[in-house]
């Protein structure tokens, strides 16, 4: 009997000793845009064991969106960095025995949950061997979209708008959190946006919303009817491909 356990200590030294740590940086890249970092709240990662889904390490992108010029000006040459030391990652530390077929899932933006996107890639880990630099990137598609007029359900008297430009407002900016202007790197010009209103249920009209300053886009409309609104506000990308959405509910009452 103690000659057994003997053994199977051994065997357990023998893998104990022979795991390797195994680095991996993993970061989430917006689509046509910046990295997601600390400024946004980060993107969450999971790095799964896909046989058996073991969680092997979990935690959120940190750091800044990186270098503008670096990332969106500079023509890239093969094997270039777009990253540097402050640009955002989540730098995974696995201690693994033997190769390992990994699943790494994001959720991104972590604390925009209209906006959010799951994301997931799959490769294997070698041990010892580190995925470093820019290491793995996912991308994520989309702009996160904050209705801020009207408010969500707001009791709106009809005798205080009608007859008047009601006016209908949201805050727009890449999935990094880089900022949407008049002929900036993100250019409002090449963004559409509008509302698709509906009242009781029923399509009503489209309204084009403009940007006023910075991420901020603004429309109005004439609204002399009761009833319960919806207001579905998107914003469309075409070169890239980005799009991103918000819905608020709203009651006007006599």
């Amino acid at each position: 009997m103690k000659a057994l356990i003997f053994i199977a200590a051994l065997l357990f030294s023998s893998l104990t000793v022979s795991a390797a740590e195994t680095k991996i940086m993993i970061r989430a890249k917006a689509r046509d845009a910046k990295f997601i970092g600390s400024s946004l709240g980060g993107a969450h990662i999971i790095v799964r064991n896909k046989v058996n889904r073991q969680i092997l390490a979990e935690g959120n992108t940190t750091g800044s969106t990186g270098n503008t010029d670096l990332i969106m000006k500079v023509a890239k040459a093969r094997g270039a960095s777009i990253t540097d030391s402050q640009t955002a990652g989540f730098l995974a530390s696995i201690d693994i025995h033997e190769p390992t077929f990994i699943t790494i899932e994001m959720i991104s933006p972590l604390n925009n949950q209209q906006a959010q996107a799951a994301i997931s890639t799959e490769l294997w880990l070698i041990p010892g061997k580190h995925i470093l630099g820019d290491g793995i990137i996912l991308e994520v598609p989309g702009f996160i979209i904050d209705i801020l007029k009207p408010r969500t359900h707001q009791y709106i008297p009809l005798n205080t708008i009608k007859g008047k430009p009601f006016q209908f407002q949201a805050n727009i900016v890449m999935m990094c959190g880089c900022v949407i202007e008049k002929g900036g790197v993100w250019n409002s010009d090449e963004i559409e946006v509008k509302g698709i209103l509906k009242k009781d249920g029923k399509y009503i009209k489209e309204v084009t919303l403009s940007l006023i300053s910075t991420n901020l886009f603004e429309g109005s409309d004439m609204l002399n009817i009761p009833g319960n609104y919806e207001l579905t506000l998107y914003a469309y990308h075409e070169k890239s491909g980005n799009t991103g959405v918000d819905k608020v509910n709203y009651v006007v009452y006599e």
